[in-house]
């Protein structure tokens, strides 16, 4: 059996990373594009919008538009996801716990 101080102590560390890590995501951004540029998409790492760019030119066909919008909002979330997702094995790692456990 492992000493229980021990577990405390590595749980509490993964405790402080973890908080840390979500303070770094709120701070950290992606961006994504969708119609070769036409429209930017910048989101942090806790998949918060921030910014949405359009190119004059694209807002001349309204559907064109909004499929690339909701192309672009798509495209950063998974970024976003995978960033976080990213960052959080890595502080698993760090404390030697199993890939895929946090």
């Amino acid at each position: 059996m492992k000493d229980p101080l021990k577990m405390l102590r590595q749980v509490q560390q993964m405790q402080d990373r973890m908080q840390r890590m979500q303070k770094e995501l709120e701070t950290e951004t992606v961006e994504a594009t969708a119609g070769g540029g036409a429209v930017t998409v910048v989101a942090t790492g806790t998949q918060k919008l921030v910014s949405v760019r359009i190119d004059r030119e694209a807002a001349g066909d309204p559907e064109m538009l909004q499929d690339l919008v909701v192309a672009a909002v798509n495209d950063a979330m998974e970024r976003s996801k995978e960033m976080a997702s990213a960052k959080m094995q890595s502080v698993a790692s760090g404390l030697g716990l199993p890939p895929g456990l946090v």
